[in-house]
Formats: structure tokens, C-alpha cells, sequence
């Protein structure tokens, strides 16, 4: 098996990044990227304990709810969700977070890395409010740094492309999947339905 285990030897394999690769990284959230965030409806938060374990939590809200506080500053609101709070342990204990934006339809990418930290008040708060809601928590992003990230990956997958996607007949649903995960007893229509009524009237 041709396992890496170095620096050196990652590098030897694939090579140093180009000049032009490395300039793109900025430490700031410039004018363009602005304008992603607020055409961006769904990022990835990535987040990790100190003992190494990683966590990656999906993050959706309509396009528009990211706050840019200021050329440094980012922060995202919580909203209701499986209580279990990964990303927020891991916050706690390790501050290092990563960001990627998506915006419907582009295929390159915005990342952020930064420190986070968790808030339950601020006065901007009132701007995070959707539907009516008002978050209990949010996440504060300190942008160290920013780059984007190009559409190869987007590409290749076909991602936007509805010709694409399997037909969801083909895949399990949300019901059958932890009917036979959890040994619930109950029918997967049953807990599609339950899951489906939950999710309609428990988004904020």
C-alpha cells in the first residue's frame, strides 16, 4: 500500500501549488465574496474536537440570513435541529472552523477559515430573524481565510444538472432508512410522515 505519511512526501507525489493558486487566498471578505454570501442559501460549517475528530453540518437558510458584520466577520444563525450540537461542542473546545459556500446553479465555491465562537445575544440578532423566529444561538466567524475554490469538482459531478440525478423512487426514504437502522417498529410510510410534518412546521 502507497500510504503518505509526510509532508515531503505529499509533496513529492503531487507537486507545489502555482504562484497564482497561493495569491488567491485573502484574509479578508472582499466585495465579491459579499456578494456570494448574500446569493447563498447553503453553506457546510466544518468544525473538529480537540482530539482530532471532524464534524461537517449542513446549514441552510434562505439566501441572504449570513451576516457580514464587517470586512473580518461572518455569523451564522442556529436554527432548530436534532439537539445533538456537534458543531458547538467542537466550537467550544476548538475554535478552527471552515466554511463553504454554495450558490444554486454556480459551480465554483466560496471558502472561509476562521476562529468561531458561540453567542446567545447580540444586537444583531433582530437581523437574524426568519419567519418570524428569533435564533438562541449563532455562530461568530473571524475570518483569517478566504479564497474560492474552482469548479472542477462541480464539473465532474454534474451536480446542477437534473439529467443527472437518479430517479428518488431508486433511493430509500428518510422512513425506511431509520426504520431499519433503529429497529423501529413502525411502517416507513408511517415514520415519512411523521418526519415530513415535523419538518414543515419545526424549520425556525
Amino acid at each position: 500500500m502507497g500510504i503518505i505519511d509526510s509532508h515531503e512526501a505529499l509533496r513529492e507525489l503531487v507537486g507545489e501549488a502555482a504562484e497564482r493558486t497561493q495569491k488567491k487566498i485573502i484574509d479578508h471578505i472582499d466585495e465579491h465574496a459579499r456578494t456570494l454570501i448574500a446569493h447563498s442559501p447553503f453553506v457546510l460549517l466544518a468544525t473538529s474536537a480537540p482530539d482530532g475528530s471532524c464534524d461537517v453540518s449542513p446549514r441552510g437558510d434562505p439566501a441572504g440570513s449570513v451576516l457580514v458584520l464587517d470586512d473580518r466577520t461572518l455569523v451564522l444563525a442556529d436554527r432548530p435541529g436534532n439537539k445533538l450540537i456537534d458543531s458547538f461542542r467542537n466550537i467550544v473546545d476548538n475554535p478552527h472552523a471552515g466554511l463553504l459556500f454554495l450558490v444554486p446553479g454556480m459551480n465554483e465555491t466560496l471558502r472561509v477559515n476562521g476562529r468561531a465562537h458561540l453567542v446567545s445575544d447580540a444586537p444583531y440578532f433582530d437581523r437574524l430573524v426568519v419567519r418570524g423566529k428569533r435564533p438562541q444561538l449563532a455562530v461568530v466567524v473571524e475570518v483569517r481565510e478566504l479564497y474560492m475554490h474552482c469548479a472542477k469538482a462541480f464539473l465532474r459531478s454534474s451536480l446542477w444538472d437534473p439529467a443527472t440525478w437518479p430517479e428518488r423512487a431508486s433511493l430509500p426514504t428518510m422512513g425506511t432508512i431509520l426504520r431499519d437502522q433503529m429497529a423501529l417498529p413502525m411502517s416507513a410510510a408511517e415514520l415519512d410522515a411523521n418526519l415530513n410534518e415535523r419538518a414543515l412546521h419545526t424549520q425556525y
